[in-house]
């Protein structure tokens, strides 16, 4: 069921482009398959490692990335699915520590356009399940809109309400969430680059999703026997990149990836990931 949900996503996104294609006129367009590496910095590991007694802890892993965006008359679609450790494609997977097992991440997001004005209708769906039995999907439902200027930057900012469904505790809404997208083209030396930043920040999240009790007699934060695992009601995800166009089939991608209580860690976190694609 939960690999039944993940290739739905995926599919939903790859129906998404093709009817686009077929019924509306289309802007611009672009897919790519990639293939990267995660470095997590040595105090995320340290952290990750001594804080939560090895729950959530960080390795460094391989990942390879299917990714596609398309925007039309009637707003844009994107989305990604990734293969996390694809060395370790077995069912059994780690049951001690999840960080060496494999994972599939799935996103796929919509905006469709209020009228003729820049506000959008917005909408995405996260799902990461791993092979230690680990699960967990985020939805966010509100609006976005969207910035473009004469000289290379785009924006696209969105807020919503959240919700989540975690193998741990079930389903349900918690708070929510909002960031943004955003993109610069530039030339220098001869040769064409592109700056992004993807951010999101959750808010007003529910106790149980804060993370989870050890003993009978835990309620929530602040008992004896509460695993703290994802922090403040607050928490913080998100990346900075440096892509460099070398040709228009192949792109070297350098990456800051960053998170605050958040991804099963009551703590900071940061990691370099280096990227290599090819533009379809």
């Amino acid at each position: 069921m939960k690999n039944f949900k993940m290739i739905a996503v995926a599919a939903a996104t790859l129906a998404a482009l093709s009817a686009g294609t077929a019924q509306a006129e289309q802007f611009y367009g672009f897919s790519n398959v990639s293939v990267n590496y995660l470095d997590w910095s040595e105090g995320t590991e340290d952290r990750t490692r001594d804080i939560q007694n090895g729950f959530g802890v960080k390795s460094d892993f391989v990942y390879i990335e299917v990714e596609g965006g398309a925007g039309y008359t009637w707003g844009d679609v994107y989305g990604f699915v990734d293969f996390e450790n694809p060395g370790k494609m077995n069912f059994k997977g780690s049951q001690e520590d999840g960080s060496e097992a494999f994972r599939i991440a799935a996103k796929g997001s919509v905006a469709v356009n209020m009228g003729s004005t820049n506000w959008n209708y917005y909408g995405h769906i996260y799902s990461l399940s791993d092979s230690s039995g680990f699960y967990e999907q985020n939805v966010v439902l509100g609006v976005s809109y969207d910035l473009n200027t004469d000289f290379g930057l785009w924006v696209k900012p969105f807020l919503g309400a959240h919700f989540a469904h975690n193998s741990a505790i079930g389903a349900g809404f918690n708070g929510g969430m909002g960031g943004w997208v955003l993109g610069y083209n530039f030339d220098a030396f001869g040769q064409k680059f592109m700056v992004t930043n993807w951010n999101e920040i959750e808010f007003a999240r529910v106790d149980e999703y804060r993370g989870f009790c050890t003993t009978a007699t835990c309620t929530g934060p602040g008992d004896e026997g509460f695993q703290n695992t994802n922090g403040d009601s607050v928490g913080l995800n998100g990346a900075v990149s440096l892509w460099w166009n070398v040709t228009d089939a192949f792109t070297l991608g350098l990456q800051y990836r960053y998170a605050d209580q958040k991804l099963g860690t009551a703590a900071y976190q940061d990691a370099a990931i280096f990227s290599a694609k090819y533009n379809f």
